[in-house]
């Protein structure tokens, strides 16, 4: 273990794009600077205001410092390691600090019980004061940004929404005394209460924008890809039913899930964690499959002079061709040109018996009969002729 001396009672670190650490001195008004590279101070001191507390740094590499004592923010240029702007005036004893995804820099006043916003761009404040719960101690933005505020002095977080930079909702009950909260990066938030001894973790309800592919075959089986936000530990259902395998990307994002059996046409898609649930009505379309068929026809046994019939039935068989098993309950039409001859209903076999006594002259003249099947939404048309034979 390396230890460097920084004197003054050193509090807050942070790290800049250009590899330098940023350290707050206390009790010596100033900001140290480490080159992490060979772990030295390479700038004992850079003035800030009266107690710095907290820094960090915004993507335009400036260094971001509450000084308690002084209630302002000394903004340092990384490039240069001076101060930029010595002073921008914020609450009562400013204390946590962090950047948000627009670039703003929020600030945590600890006295005054709000949250000043920084135009990072312009270094100028942007709004004054967002009333938040008393003794703001601990700061963090998420991704989607929203700033999680821990008040240790009401035991609750406040949620800002920064692209309003307006209060979202009522505050969030959490341990006593919080003073530090971070984002994880599936989405939840995590809060240190220092009086409880504990941590909560708060996880917002989920979204959900989108489903691929959004259509699949009534059997199931279809591999979808959801994508949302606050995914972690959700269970998915579509059309009411439970999909399996499913799996969320450790962003909380995206869950990948397969299709259970369902019925043909639209079906919404629910998404439920422990936070709440999303859905897309009628976000999954299933498809009923088409199978082919087969069907035979059984050559009608009889003579014509003189007429004679030797078996009383025409006969046909319909067989799944996807599954290879006999189709029951299904219509077939036996005809003889553009005469119908009659219909009669598959068994358990798939085998369909017309009594072809009366209509044996027609068969006679016309050396055979065709039989017909329709087909329906799952199954194909097929038909097939049969001629006479004479045993």
């Amino acid at each position: 273990m390396t230890s460097i001396p920084v004197p003054n009672s050193p509090n807050g670190v942070t790290v800049a794009p250009n590899g330098n650490a940023y350290v707050t001195r206390f009790s010596a008004a100033k900001v140290a600077v480490i080159d992490t590279t060979t772990d030295t101070v390479i700038v004992p001191g850079i003035p800030v205001g009266t107690n710095p507390l907290e820094v960090t740094v915004a993507p335009n590499g400036n260094a971001y410092v509450t000084n308690r004592n002084s209630n302002n923010v000394t903004v340092i240029d990384t490039a240069t390691n001076s101060a930029l702007v010595p002073s921008i005036p914020v609450g009562t004893e400013p204390n946590p600090v962090a950047i948000a995804p627009n670039g703003n820099a929020y600030v945590g006043n600890f006295l005054s019980n709000d949250v000043t916003v920084i135009d990072t761009a312009t270094n100028t404040v942007l709004v004054p004061s967002i009333p938040v719960g008393i003794n703001p101690q601990g700061l963090a933005v998420a991704p989607d940004g929203l700033a999680y505020v821990a008040n240790s002095g009401t035991n609750n977080v406040t949620v800002i929404d920064t692209a309003t930079n307006s209060v979202v909702g009522a505050p969030i009950p959490v341990g006593h005394n919080p003073i530090g909260v971070a984002v994880a990066p599936n989405g939840k938030i995590y809060v240190a209460n220092f009086a409880s001894g504990s941590v909560s973790v708060i996880q917002n309800p989920p979204t959900l924008t989108g489903i691929s592919p959004t259509s699949g075959p009534t059997t199931g089986g279809t591999v979808v890809t959801l994508t949302g936000t606050n995914l972690t530990g959700a269970s998915v259902t579509i059309g009411g039913n439970p999909a399996t395998g499913v799996s969320v990307n450790a962003t909380g994002t995206q869950i990948t899930a397969t299709t259970p059996p369902g019925a043909a046409g639209p079906a919404t898609v629910t998404v439920t964690t422990p936070a709440g649930s999303a859905s897309l009505v009628n976000g999954f379309t299933y498809i009923a499959v088409s199978h082919a068929t087969s069907l035979t026809a059984t050559p009608a046994l009889a003579k014509l002079f003189p007429p004679h019939v030797y078996f009383p039935f025409l006969t046909a068989t319909l067989t799944d061709l996807v599954t290879g098993l006999p189709v029951a309950g299904q219509t077939i039409t036996f005809s003889n040109g553009t005469h119908v001859l009659g219909t009669a209903t598959t068994d358990a076999q798939g085998t369909a018996r017309l009594d072809e006594t009366l209509t044996l002259t027609l068969i006679l003249l016309n050396g055979g009969y065709d039989a017909k099947f329709a087909g329906t939404g799952t199954l194909l048309a097929s038909s097939a002729h049969a001629g006479v034979i004479e045993p």
